[in-house]
């Protein structure tokens, strides 16, 4: 099971270390594996994410998203996409960047870094949008019940995450925004730019997880309609149609799949210019790390590990919200990647530790229930 699942993702790190050790050496080697491990640390909490969308997926689509997916997050984002931020903000050709990426790098580092605030909003508004909206929902299972319940009793006020996240850009464009960080220390005023940039940042949200919920919801419509038609065919004997919605219905996830991992990628990217600058390095080692990420959504979901350890999802979100708020501070202040990905780790690893004590507390009072049972059935002489 772990290498039919990880297979992919052992083959490319080879891959990736041999390439890093030809084109720079045993110190390109090295740079490589940390920015490896780097990506996987930052980004454990979108495998747990994605694997909640994920698993309403059939295995078609789940080889999708580890194999075309896996090209536009490698790819898209962790070659293409600091390239069009470069040309993008500087006013570039597309080939004209990619020359200046190649040539000079602490140029390309440095106009990476003046657009991070529009990166940053961006992200942050988006992944503000997927915490509250968790958050608000009413759930049968809560984790921090003290917390949630009364949080969910306010979502019933219609777009209260919608109002909260515009309330945080205008405060984060007002300051954070206004002393920007820039490349050599300089502090500028991007306010408009980040307020902007964030306004895409929901909109994208808005538009990409209207239409997935709404197909989502489509697709369960026809479902049941696809059950009720298997029933009255057995009863019959006549064939069933295909239901078509189920293909666009999956498009449409994938897309809001593929979205979530571009925002979660930024802090990734922007991260990885600390140790190195070389684009080249960059692709490689970030690369890798996000086809681990990949593979361990898909692992998640083919061992059932979020139905059993129920708080993991909850632990994720809440993590989302940190890096969220996180990304709109280092509008400002620099923020160092050790810092970001502990704080993921540490929550997930504290609903990981609640499902456990849940669990056995579960199976503690079923094993007292049939315990009691058992004296029951003795006592009337069963």
């Amino acid at each position: 099971m772990v290498l039919k699942t990880f297979g992919w993702s052992f083959a490319v790190t080879a891959l990736g270390l041999v390439a890093a050790l030809l084109f720079g050496g045993w110190t390109a080697l090295g740079v490589v594996a940390i920015l490896s491990v780097l990506e996987i640390s930052l980004s454990f909490d979108n495998a747990v994410v994605n694997a909640g969308i994920l698993k309403k997926m059939n295995a078609f689509w789940q080889k999708i998203f580890l194999t075309i997916g896996i090209l536009i997050a490698v790819f898209g984002m962790r070659l293409v996409f600091p390239v069009v931020i470069v040309a993008i903000s500087a006013q570039l050709g597309p080939i004209e960047a990619v020359d200046l990426a190649l040539s000079d790098k602490d140029q390309y580092q440095q106009l990476v870094t003046d657009a991070h605030p529009a990166i940053a909003a961006f992200g942050g508004m988006f992944l503000l949008m997927i915490f509250l909206d968790f958050i608000f929902e009413d759930r049968d299972i809560k984790w921090l019940a003290w917390l949630e319940r009364p949080l969910a009793k306010l979502g019933k006020v219609d777009m209260l995450s919608v109002c909260i996240a515009l309330i945080v850009l205008l405060i984060s464009a007002m300051t954070f925004a206004t002393h920007a960080h820039q490349h050599g220390g300089a502090h500028v005023d991007k306010a408009e730019t980040v307020l902007l940039s964030g306004i895409a940042g929901l909109i994208t949200y808005m538009i990409v997880g209207g239409l997935s919920g709404y197909f989502e919801d489509k697709l369960e419509e026809e479902e049941e309609r696809e059950h009720e038609a298997e029933e009255e065919a057995e009863r019959t004997g006549k064939p069933r149609s295909a239901v078509a919605m189920a293909g666009k219905a999956a498009f449409f996830m994938f897309l809001y799949l593929e979205v979530l991992d571009a925002s979660f990628s930024f802090d990734g990217v922007i991260g990885a210019f600390a140790i190195t600058n070389d684009i080249v390095l960059m692709a490689l080692g970030l690369g890798i790390g996000a086809m681990y990420v990949r593979s361990l959504t898909v692992y998640l979901v083919r061992q059932g590990t979020l139905d059993e350890y129920v708080y993991l999802e909850h632990g994720a979100h809440y993590a989302i919200g940190a890096l969220a708020m996180i990304l709109l501070v280092t509008i400002q202040y620099e923020i160092h990647e050790l810092i970001t990905g502990s704080i993921g780790v540490i929550l997930i690893g504290w609903s990981f530790w609640s499902s456990v004590r849940r669990n056995r507390a579960l199976a503690a009072a079923e094993g007292k229930a049939e315990a009691s049972d058992e004296k029951t059935e003795v006592s009337s002489g069963v």
